[in-house]
C-alpha cells in the first residue's frame, strides 16, 4: 500500500507538471466512457433490464406466429387462458383513448382496457384504494370501474386522497374510481405509459363496438406468468398444443396458429427486434469510440514515455527495476482513466436523466426511463480501469527494452527512429479507421433521412391539417355519429381557402392500424391457407383521395350514395390488384371476398403507398366506404393553401361551434408523421453524435502524431532547410508519415463503414452505402480532418529557423 500511495502521489505530480497532456487525456477518456455509459444505459433499459414488476423473469408476452404479430383475439385469449397448464395466469389488454370529464374541461386520456385478472398477473399492489379483479366482471358493460395511474392522479386530481369511489365520465359514461396504481408501475409496455385502466368488459362504451366476440379480430396483447419451474420453451409448447386443438375446432380462423414467448416491454418482436438490433449496433459503435480513445491515449502515452526516456534512464541507473517503472506508468494511466471515467459518467448521468423525461411524440404518452442504475456505474468503472490498463500497456515494450547507458549517451531525441512501422502508427491507423466507420454510418443515416422526408409515401401530407376526435367521447354512435361527421365536412368545406375535406378512421403510417384477410371471388373455404392477401384496411369518406393527395390510377372515387343500402364497394391499391386479380386492369368491376363471406366490388385502384412502416415492402391495401359502416373514430383531413395557424384557428372555431364539449386535437399531417419518422431521426441523431465524437478523436490523434513527429525531427528539418530544401520537401519529410497513416486508416474504415451501414436499412428508410455522395462525403471529411489536425504542426515545421536551432544544439 505504501508503494501504491507513493505511485499515486508521483502520478499526480507528473500530471500537474503537464496540464495540457492531463486535460487532453481526461477529456478523451470522458468522451469514450461517457458515450458507452449512455448507450449501455439505453441498451440496459430497453433490452437487458426487465420491467419493474415482481418476478418479472416469469412474465412473458405472447407473440403470434407465423405472422409474427403481437395481437391476438379475445376468444383465442379466453381459450388459451382456460386450457393451458403452464401458466399461473394469462391476461389481455388493449391500448385505447377516451374522453374524460372530471367536471372541468374535458380532455383525452390514454388507457388500458384490461381483463379483470390483469393486475393479479402483473403482480402489483395499489397505492391507494384497490384494483379491479376477475370477480368484478359482471357481464358486458357491467364493470364501470377505473384505476388511475399515479402520475395522472397527481397531475389531474392534485393527489386527492379522497378520490376513491368518486365518479368520472369516460366518453359520457360514468365510471367509479377504485384506486391509484403505485408510482413506479407504468403498465406492461416499456414505451407506453397509460393514464388509466378500465375493465375490458366495458370496452364497448369506449370503442363503440365489442372487441370480444369475433375470433378473427386480433386487437389485444396477451401476457402470462409461467408457473414455477416451467421454462419459456415448455410454456410455448403448451400453448401450441392448445392452439392445435383450436385449429380443429375453428378451422376458418385458427389454422396454423403458433406462439412464441418473449419478455414484455417493446410490444414483442414488433418493436423489440429492430430496437434490440439497433441498440446492439450502437453499443458496438460506442465500443469502437472507446477503442479509438484508448488508441489515441496509447499513442500519447507512448510519445510521453519517449519524451521521458532520460528520466527513465536515470531511474534505471539509480537501481529502479523495469517492473517498478512499469507499475508507475500503469498507475498513472489508470488514474487518468478513472478521472476521465468520472467526468464522462457525470455528463452521461445528466444526459440520461434528460432522456428519461423526454416525450418524443407530444400527443402520445411514449416515454422510456433510461436512468442509470448500479449496473451502469459498475460497467463505467470497469471500462475505466480496463481502458487505463489497455492504453497504459502500450509503452511497455518501449520501457522494458530501455538501456540507461544508450539513452543518456544518445541524448534527447537521439533514439527516435522513423524508418519502420511503430505501435503508434498502428494505433493511429486503427483510430482513423474507426472514425471513418462512424462518419460513413452517420452520412448514410443522414442521406437516408433526407430521402425519407422527400420520398413518395403514396400521399402528400404537406398543406393538410388534421382534426382527430372520437365521437364516442361525446356519446354519439351509429347514425348519429355519421350525421355529425357529414355536418363537420360541410362546415369545414366552407372555410375560405380550403380545397379538399374528407375523413378516415385510420391514416397510413400511424401507430394504430387495421388489416383483414381477403379471398378471391368464388372461394368457399376461408382458411388462412386459401387467402389471396392480408390487406391493410381503411374506412374513408368521399373525397379522401383528393384530400390525401393519393392519385387514383383507374376507376372512380366513393360517393355518398355508397351507403348502408348500397352493395359493398372498395378502392384497392396496385399491389392488392396484382395479388388478387393479376393486374390493375382486371380489378375494376370485379369482386373479392372477406373472411365473413361478404362480397365486395372494386370500383377504383389507387397508387401504392407506405402504410405501416417506411421500410416495408409493397403491401396490399383496401379502402372501404365509411358510409357503409359508420365509425366513431374520426381523422378529419383539411387541405388548404393557407398558413397552418390560420387553418387551425378557423377549424377550431368551426368544431367548437358544432360541439363545444367534444375533445379534439389539431395538428399538421407532417407533424403527425413524427411517429413514423421517429426511428429514422433517432438513428440519424445518434449516429451523427457518434461520428462527431469519432472525428474529434481522430483530429486529436492525428494532431498528436504530427506534432510529435515534427518535434522529434526538428534537427533533421533544420539541416534540410540549411542545405536548401524547399517547403514542399520539408512538409513531406515532416508530415508524410502522418498522411500515409491517415490514408490507410481512411480506406480501411470506409470499407468497414460500407459493410456496417447495411444494417441501417432496417431502421432508416432508403439508407444505402452505395450512394456516391456518401463516398464523396467520407473522403472529403477525412481529408478535412487531416488538414485541420496537421495545420499547426505544418506551420511549426515551416517556421523552423536553422540558425537558431543549430545554436541551441
Amino acid at each position: 500500500m505504501d508503494g501504491l500511495l507513493a505511485d499515486l502521489k508521483y502520478a499526480l505530480r507528473q500530471l500537474r507538471k503537464s496540464p495540457g497532456f492531463a486535460v487532453t487525456a481526461v477529456l478523451t477518456l470522458a468522451l469514450g466512457i461517457g458515450a458507452n455509459a449512455v448507450v449501455f444505459s439505453v441498451l440496459n433499459a430497453l433490452v437487458i433490464r426487465p420491467l419493474a414488476l415482481p418476478h418479472a423473469e416469469n412474465l412473458y408476452f405472447l407473440q403470434r406466429l407465423p405472422v409474427d404479430s403481437p395481437s391476438n383475439s379475445y376468444p383465442d385469449y379466453k381459450d388459451l387462458r382456460d386450457r393451458n397448464t403452464a401458466f399461473s395466469g394469462l391476461a389481455a389488454y388493449k391500448i385505447d383513448q377516451a374522453g374524460i370529464d372530471t367536471g372541468k374541461n374535458p380532455s383525452v386520456a390514454w388507457l388500458y382496457e384490461a381483463t379483470g385478472n390483469y393486475f393479479d398477473v402483473a403482480g402489483v399492489q395499489p397505492y391507494l384504494g384497490r384494483f379491479f379483479h376477475a370477480s368484478d366482471e359482471h357481464g358486458l358493460n357491467g364493470s364501470p370501474y377505473v384505476v388511475l395511474s399515479y402520475a395522472y392522479w397527481q397531475a389531474h386530481f392534485q393527489g386527492d386522497t379522497q378520490i376513491v369511489d368518486k365518479t368520472v365520465q369516460l366518453d359520457k359514461h360514468p365510471f367509479t374510481v377504485l384506486g391509484v396504481a403505485p408510482p413506479k408501475f407504468r403498465g406492461t409496455e416499456l414505451f407506453f405509459v397509460p393514464d388509466l385502466w378500465i375493465p375490458m368488459m366495458n370496452a364497448q362504451q369506449i370503442d363503440g363496438w365489442d372487441p370480444m366476440l369475433d375470433r378473427g379480430i386480433h386487437s389485444m396483447f396477451v401476457i402470462g406468468r409461467l408457473k414455477s419451474g416451467v421454462t419459456a420453451t415448455q410454456g410455448a409448447a403448451n400453448l401450441n398444443s392448445v392452439s392445435a386443438n383450436l385449429a380443429k375446432t375453428y378451422p376458418k380462423e385458427d389454422q396454423n396458429l403458433q406462439f412464441q414467448l418473449v419478455h414484455p416491454g417493446l410490444v414483442g418482436n414488433t418493436l423489440g427486434r429492430p430496437v434490440r438490433a439497433f441498440a446492439g449496433g450502437l453499443m458496438v459503435l460506442a465500443g469502437l469510440i472507446l477503442l479509438a480513445a484508448c488508441a489515441n491515449l496509447g499513442s500519447l502515452f507512448a510519445a510521453r514515455a519517449s519524451d521521458r526516456s532520460k528520466e527513465v534512464a536515470i531511474r534505471l541507473a539509480l537501481g529502479s527495476s523495469h517492473r517498478r517503472l512499469l507499475r508507475q506508468l500503469l498507475t498513472e494511466a489508470v488514474l487518468v482513466s478513472l478521472i476521465g471515467g468520472t467526468v464522462g459518467l457525470l455528463g452521461a448521468d445528466m444526459l440520461l436523466h434528460w432522456l428519461s423525461g423526454w416525450q418524443p411524440l407530444p400527443n402520445i404518452p411514449i416515454n422510456v426511463p433510461v436512468d442509470p442504475d448500479a449496473t451502469t456505474y459498475v460497467v463505467a468503472f470497469g471500462l475505466s480501469v480496463l481502458s487505463g490498463i489497455l492504453f497504459g500497456l502500450v509503452p511497455v515494450r518501449q520501457v522494458m527494452r530501455s538501456n540507461a547507458y544508450q539513452v543518456i549517451k544518445a541524448g534527447p531525441g537521439g533514439a527516435a527512429t522513423f524508418r519502420r512501422l511503430t505501435m503508434r502508427d498502428v494505433l493511429l491507423m486503427a483510430q482513423v479507421a474507426v472514425c471513418a466507420v462512424l462518419i460513413t454510418s452517420s452520412l448514410v443515416a443522414v442521406r437516408g433521412l433526407v430521402r425519407s422526408l422527400h420520398s413518395n409515401f403514396g400521399f402528400d401530407p404537406q398543406g393538410v391539417m388534421l382534426a382527430s376526435f372520437d365521437l364516442q367521447m361525446s356519446g354519439r354512435s351509429g347514425d348519429a355519429a355519421a350525421a355529425f361527421q357529414k355536418r363537420t365536412l360541410e362546415a369545414a368545406q366552407q372555410i375560405p381557402g380550403v380545397s379538399h375535406v374528407a375523413y378516415a378512421t385510420y391514416l397510413p403510417l400511424e401507430l394504430e392500424q387495421s388489416d383483414s384477410t381477403v379471398f378471391r371471388d368464388g372461394t368457399a373455404d376461408f382458411r388462412s391457407a386459401n387467402a389471396a392477401a392480408d390487406a391493410n384496411e381503411y374506412d374513408v369518406s368521399p373525397g379522401y383521395f383528393g384530400a390525401a393527395g393519393t392519385p387514383l390510377i383507374a376507376g372512380r372515387d366513393f360517393t355518398w350514395h355508397d351507403d348502408k343500402n348500397a352493395p359493398l364497394v372498395a378502392i384497392v391499391n396496385e399491389t392488392f390488384a396484382r395479388k388478387v386479380f393479376g393486374s390493375v386492369e382486371k380489378a375494376i368491376g370485379h369482386y373479392y371476398l372477406k373472411r365473413a363471406g361478404s362480397r365486395v366490388q372494386v370500383i377504383g385502384v389507387a397508387q401504392d403507398g407506405k402504410y405501416r412502416t417506411l421500410t416495408e415492402e409493397p403491401t396490399a391495401a383496401m379502402f372501404s366506404a365509411i358510409a357503409q359502416a359508420p365509425y366513431t373514430e374520426t381523422k378529419l383531413l383539411v387541405r388548404s393553401h393557407m398558413e397552418p395557424q390560420q387553418v387551425a384557428a378557423a377549424l377550431d372555431k368551426t368544431l367548437r361551434s358544432l360541439d363545444s364539449e367534444l375533445p379534439f386535437m389539431l395538428e399538421t399531417w407532417p407533424n403527425r408523421l413524427g411517429g413514423a419518422l421517429f426511428a429514422a431521426r433517432t438513428a440519424t441523431v445518434a449516429l451523427g453524435v457518434m461520428g462527431a465524437l469519432g472525428a474529434m478523436l481522430a483530429v486529436t490523434g492525428i494532431f498528436g502524431m504530427a506534432s510529435y513527429s515534427v518535434s522529434k525531427r526538428l534537427r533533421e528539418i533544420g539541416i534540410r532547410m540549411a542545405l536548401g530544401a524547399q517547403r514542399k520537401e520539408v512538409l513531406r519529410a515532416a508530415l508524410g508519415r502522418s498522411f500515409k497513416v491517415l490514408t490507410a486508416g481512411s480506406v480501411v474504415g470506409l470499407l468497414l463503414g460500407i459493410a456496417a451501414s447495411r444494417v441501417l436499412a432496417a431502421v432508416v428508410y432508403q439508407a444505402t452505402s452505395r450512394d456516391p455522395l456518401v463516398l464523396f462525403g467520407v473522403v472529403v471529411a477525412m481529408a478535412l480532418l487531416g488538414l485541420v489536425a496537421s495545420w499547426l504542426p505544418a506551420r511549426r515545421a515551416i517556421a523552423v529557423n536553422p540558425v537558431m536551432l543549430m545554436r541551441e544544439e
